[in-house]
């Protein structure tokens, strides 16, 4: 019989369960606790929001985009009284926004965002954020999941308690696994609070008894092998060309992106207003009016259906395209034909476009 080398994998044992933990946490930068979770990143942000909320939970939930609004969900779902802070979607959370819902409501004491929204394109500066967290007191809960590998993630330094992250965006990884960072406030909370999730599948209390309270020393069960060496051999990938060539290859896949979107004529422009507000991760554009922006990334995708091009979400499919520049995606090359495939659509519609300028505005974003 041939062999795969995907098939008869040995187990992965403790000790490279808790390096490949470790290495993600230099990655982050950050000396609290890592706890890599067997399942996609919805695992920990659902578990995270669960151990952590409960009824006396007053819950500040910034929504920037589609998954700021399943946090609020959870939050109540979990009996939490919560404040949503809705952000326009073409725009990013403020600190100064922050500090007027804490005045407002002095009782907060959990907030929640997401750093970067590759379904809407914006980032948020989590940095001056997290300070007006700091000086509230709160809890403060960040979903990286897109921004990891695409700009800087430091929850020590932005004083973040609960930090997500997935591998399968600007990392390159793989989806099946995912990774939380817990302080010690965090793992506080939880063990103060009787809803948290115990002996389940969402709990991150059974990863501390279990697992880190012991030293390491014996995993819960049974860890995905492909999935684990597939986050290992992505960490190897960044730690080889450096964590900061990675995002600076993000940021001016953006920058292109945007250049060249501008230069392309035809009515598109960019989604997100403030090219300082827009996420390295992913760039969103608006389509022109009388156009519907499912309709042209059809068409371009008909060009080629490798391009990392989709139609926003719900009611964003009519106005919304999104390119999605991350992983092996933030490329020279993959501008370039996002941007023809474009501009072959707009041209269809009887858009005036100028494609050779859009190559000449991305290649010189780029730089």
């Amino acid at each position: 019989m041939s062999t795969h080398p995907f098939l008869g994998l040995a187990p992965l044992s403790a000790v490279r369960f808790a390096s490949i933990e470790d290495r993600v946490a230099r990655l982050l930068r950050t000396t609290q606790d890592v706890v890599i979770m067997q399942g996609e990143a919805l695992l920990p942000l659902e578990g995270a929001i669960r151990a952590t909320a409960g009824p006396g939970t007053t819950a500040l939930n910034v929504v920037t985009g589609p998954y700021g609004q399943t946090f609020g969900d959870w939050l109540r779902d979990c009996g939490a009284t919560v404040i949503d802070l809705a952000v326009p979607f073409h725009t990013a959370a403020t600190a100064g926004r922050i500090r007027e819902a804490f005045a407002a409501h002095p009782e907060i004491d959990f907030v929640s965002l997401v750093h970067a929204e590759a379904a809407t394109g914006n980032t948020n500066p989590v940095a001056e954020i997290g300070e007006a967290v700091r000086a509230q007191g709160a809890l403060f809960y960040l979903d990286a999941v897109a921004s990891i590998g695409a700009e800087p993630v430091l929850p020590d330094a932005w004083g973040v308690d609960l930090c997500v992250i997935g591998a399968q965006k600007a990392m390159g990884g793989p989806a099946g696994v995912s990774a939380v960072s817990v302080s010690e406030r965090a793992w506080a909370r939880m063990a103060a609070n009787p809803r948290a999730p115990r002996r389940s599948y969402l709990s991150l209390l059974d990863w501390k008894q279990r697992w880190i309270d012991g030293g390491r020393t014996a995993l819960p069960h049974a860890p995905a092998q492909l999935e684990m060496l597939a986050l290992e051999a992505c960490v190897e990938r960044i730690e080889a060309v450096g964590l900061e060539t990675v995002t600076a290859r993000h940021a001016a896949a953006a920058a292109a992106v945007r250049a060249g979107a501008l230069a392309l004529g035809g009515g598109l422009e960019p989604y997100v207003h403030d090219a300082a507000q827009a996420a390295p991760v992913a760039t969103t554009l608006r389509a022109p009016s009388g156009t519907v922006a499912s309709e042209l990334v059809a068409r371009a995708l008909a060009v080629d259906p490798a391009l990392p091009l989709a139609a926003g979400g719900g009611a964003l499919a009519k106005e919304m395209i999104r390119v999605n520049h991350y992983g092996p995606d933030a490329t020279r090359g993959v501008v370039r034909a996002s941007l023809t495939a474009l501009g072959t659509a707009l041209a269809e519609r009887g858009l005036p476009v100028d494609v050779q300028e859009a190559l000449r505005a991305a290649d010189h974003g780029w730089r």
